[in-house]
């Protein structure tokens, strides 16, 4: 096994990439592609552990290392082929750090088990068939959340201005960006692209084949956006963003309907909506996978970290968590 520089990868490893990748669904995330973890590259050194069948882009800073595109990758890994087996404590290494942390790591590494610390639900739609066949898969709640959404947007359509979704556009990805920053500012949530390198990222995908940008207008008024990045069929929904003041329209779920109905125009199949239960994945979803938290070490880490997470988790659940949060923002 090797660490070799994005950069200096060569024609074959290229190749033995995307070999992997086609002959197996598991790795049909745009994630795992070489073009996103390319773009990542272009902002940010990313170093790639070659072995035989096995190929995991990491950025290391000192002693230790995290998966190419954290904190922004939904899922992590290595891109294994088959049958490959590796051991944990070579791949520390190898890479010559002391641990490797991840946060969306794709379950079922078996070599990886000892190492993780929690698993998480990653929900996805399968609209294979578009609306039609999206709707004959999805649960009653996520069929009423379309019906309404069909409603609020002959609403807006009477009461704002003609209706109007553009599911592939290269114009407002900065308005995008501004109105997450806002969504972020208001929820008190870490602000992703307070770091020029995740906006320039975006733009880079923007301009490749991975970026697909969304939006829905009525009339003058922009009712909501989304990026996203997409590959061989599988669209990752990551940035959805609306306007606050049209929310009585739903505008989140007016663009996810117009984007389902343009599915078979564009090749895509499945929806990734990424981790987390929140209300609207919940209800939009048909299916889910796992990622797993944890991190490789070289020694008592991963105790020490499980004891950590589950003093946090504890804190979470505690009646008094709303304050607890409201005064770890004060020190952020």
């Amino acid at each position: 096994m090797r660490l070799v520089p994005f950069g200096a990868l060569t024609g074959d490893d290229f190749a033995t990439w995307r070999s992997i990748r086609a002959s197996d669904s598991r790795w049909d995330s745009p994630y795992f592609t070489p073009e996103y973890v390319g773009a990542v590259n272009a902002g940010r050194p990313v170093d790639v552990l070659v072995g035989d069948g096995f190929l995991w882009p990491l950025h290391k800073t000192g002693s230790s290392a995290r998966p190419a595109g954290s904190p922004g990758a939904d899922f992590q890994g290595p891109v294994v082929e088959p049958g490959v087996r590796f051991s944990p404590k070579a791949v520390l290494a190898a890479a010559g750090v002391r641990s490797i942390a991840f946060d969306h790591l794709l379950d079922g590494y078996r070599d990886l088990e000892p190492w993780i610390e929690q698993r998480r639900v990653s929900p996805f739609m399968d609209i294979s068939g578009g609306l039609d066949g999206y709707l004959k898969r999805v649960d009653k709640s996520g069929r009423d959340k379309m019906s309404e959404a069909r409603r609020l947007t002959n609403k807006a359509n009477r009461e704002l201005g003609e209706v109007r979704s553009t599911v592939q556009t290269d114009v407002g990805l900065d308005q995008v960006i501004a109105l997450k920053r806002e969504q972020y500012a208001s929820t008190g949530a870490k602000d992703h692209f307070a770091d020029p390198a995740n906006r320039e990222l975006l733009h880079r995908l923007m301009a490749s084949d991975l970026g697909l940008l969304s939006t829905v207008y009525a009339g003058p008024h922009l009712l909501a956006a989304h990026f996203g990045i997409r590959a061989d069929g599988v669209l990752h929904w990551w940035f959805p963003v609306f306007e606050r003041k049209f929310g009585s329209y739903s505008p989140g779920w007016v663009l996810l309907r117009e984007v389902v109905r343009a599915a078979p125009q564009l090749g895509i199949t499945r929806i990734d909506l990424g981790r987390g239960e929140d209300e609207y994945k919940r209800r939009a979803m048909t299916g889910s996978s796992t990622v797993c938290i944890g991190a490789i070490t070289s020694g008592l880490g991963t105790s020490a970290r499980r004891l950590r997470r589950a003093a946090v988790d504890a804190a979470k659940s505690s009646p008094i968590a709303p304050q607890l949060k409201a005064v770890l923002r004060k020190f952020r």
